[in-house]
C-alpha cells in the first residue's frame, strides 16, 4: 500500500490544469471540505494552511481577548499555547493522567477562574482524552471547548467521534499526520455564526464570505465600490494544491487510519505477551479508542536510562524513535520570556507559574515517554523494529 496514491495526483493535476486562473480558485477547496464534513458528519469544515492557524482561527471567533485565559495540557506539541498567544490571551496548564497522558479533568476544574474563556483539549497520541466529563465541565462553566486532534483521526469515545465533543475541532495535514497534504488543516465548526466568523479569519476578513462561500464572484470584486474587508483577517487559506491531496487522503481515511491501528495492535500485542514492569503502554479511558497516530509507552526509569534503552533498541536494528515535546511551559520560550511581545499580555501572576511543579504527572512521565512510529507502509520494516524492541525489553528485563 502506498501513502499517496494516483488519486491525489489525479486532483492534482485536476488544478494544475486550471493553469491557476482565479476563475477556477478554490474550487479543489470547497470539495476537500464538503468530503471532510461528510466524513465527520459535521455542519462546516474550513480549510487552513495549518493545524495551528485553525486553533487561532477559533479563539478570534469567540471573540478571545488580552487578559483571557485558554486551558490547555502541557504534555503536547508547543503549537497549542501558541495558538493561545496568537489571539494575545494567557495559556492556563492543566496536569495530565499519569496512564492515559491525556489532559486531566480535575486538573482542569481546578484552573478555571472568572477569566477561563475556552479549553483546549488534546487528542494525544491518537488516543481520546475523558471529553464527555470535559465537555459536562465547559456546559457547566459556559465555556468553549476547542478540540486539537492533530494526532487522532476517527478515534472514538462512547461511539460518538472524536471531534463531535467540541465547539470546535482542529485537525492537521502536517506530513507526519494520519491524512497529509504535506502541509494544511482543517477546523469543524458546529453553528452558523461561528462558522462565518472562522471563514473572516481565514480569509482576510472578505466581506462576502461564509460558512459555506469560500471565494467572492469575479464581478463583485473587480468593482471599484466594492468594500472588501469587513474585518481584521488573516490570510490563513489552504492552497487548492494541497485541498487536492487532502480530499483524495479523506476518501482513502478507513485505510490510511487502518495502517497505523494495524501496526499498533502488533507492538501491543508483542509487548503484552512479555509482561514486566519495564514498559507501561498507554492507556486508553472506558468506551474510548485509539488510532495511534505514534504508538507511545512509559519507561520504567528506575530500571533502565532512557538513552540506554534506546542505544541498546538502535544496536538491535530498530527505528529511531522520539522522546516526548518538552512541556511547554518550560521550553526557552516561556522561560526566555520570548514571545514576542505576547508575554506582554499574560497576566504575571500566571506567568510566575510556567515553573517546574507546575503539572507534575506531566513532569513526571516526560521523561518517561518513548513515542514509535506507527507509518510503515513496507511490513519487513516493521518487523524489524518490533523484534528490535521485543529483544531489548527481554535484555534489560
Amino acid at each position: 500500500m502506498n501513502r499517496i496514491t494516483d488519486l491525489e495526483k489525479k486532483y492534482v493535476a485536476e488544478v494544475l490544469n486550471t493553469q491557476f486562473r482565479s476563475s477556477s480558485g478554490a474550487t479543489m477547496m470547497r470539495r476537500f471540505e464538503t468530503a471532510f464534513k461528510d466524513r465527520f458528519h459535521a455542519e462546516h469544515a474550513i480549510s487552513f494552511v495549518n493545524g495551528t492557524a485553525t486553533m487561532h482561527a477559533a479563539l478570534e471567533a469567540i471573540d478571545i481577548r488580552p487578559g483571557d485565559e485558554v486551558i490547555v495540557p502541557p504534555l503536547t506539541m508547543s503549537s497549542t499555547s501558541f495558538a493561545v498567544l496568537q489571539a494575545n490571551a494567557t495559556p492556563v496548564f492543566a496536569d495530565v493522567d499519569p496512564d492515559t497522558f491525556q489532559i486531566c479533568p480535575q486538573s482542569i476544574e481546578k484552573n478555571i477562574t472568572p477569566n477561563t474563556k475556552a479549553i483546549i483539549t488534546v487528542a494525544l497520541y491518537g488516543g481520546a482524552p475523558n471529553l464527555p466529563k470535559i465537555r459536562e465541565i465547559c456546559d457547566q462553566n459556559s465555556l468553549y471547548l476547542i478540540e486539537d486532534n492533530a494526532e487522532c483521526f476517527l478515534a472514538e469515545i462512547d461511539n460518538k467521534l472524536v471531534g463531535s465533543f467540541g465547539d470546535f475541532a482542529s485537525y492537521s495535514f502536517q506530513s507526519s499526520k494520519h491524512l497529509t497534504s504535506g502541509e494544511g488543516g482543517v477546523l469543524l465548526v458546529k453553528d452558523d455564526y461561528h462558522a462565518e466568523r472562522v471563514r473572516s479569519v481565514q480569509s482576510l476578513g472578505y466581506a462576502g464570505l461564509s460558512s459555506k462561500t469560500a471565494k467572492i464572484s469575479k464581478s463583485t470584486i473587480q468593482h471599484h465600490s466594492y468594500a472588501r474587508h469587513s474585518r481584521m483577517g488573516w490570510n490563513y487559506r489552504m492552497p487548492d494544491l494541497c485541498c487536492a491531496v487532502a480530499l483524495g487522503q479523506t476518501e482513502r481515511i478507513d485505510e490510511l487510519v487502518k495502517v497505523r491501528c494495524d501496526v499498533a495492535n502488533i507492538y501491543n500485542s508483542a509487548v503484552s505477551e512479555l509482561g514486566g514492569d519495564l514498559l507501561s503502554q498507554q492507556k486508553n479511558y472506558p468506551n474510548a479508542t485509539n488510532t495511534y497516530w505514534t504508538w507511545v509507552a512509559k519507561l520504567n526509569t528506575n530500571m533502565v536510562d532512557w538513552d540506554t534503552f534506546r542505544d541498546k533498541y538502535i544496536s538491535l536494528s530498530g527505528d529511531p524513535y522520539y522522546g516526548a515535546w518538552k512541556l511547554s511551559y518550560l521550553e526557552p520560550m516561556f522561560q526566555n520570556k520570548n514571545l514576542l511581545g505576547r508575554e506582554n499580555f499574560i497576566t504575571s501572576a500566571r506567568y510566575n507559574e510556567y515553573q517546574a511543579g507546575l503539572c507534575p504527572n506531566a513532569e513526571m512521565i516526560q521523561p518517561q515517554l518513548m513515542q514509535f512510529k506507527t507509518n510503515y507502509w513496507e511490513i519487513g520494516d516493521l518487523n524489524r523494529s518490533v523484534d528490535a524492541l521485543v529483544q531489548t525489553i527481554q535484555y534489560f528485563n
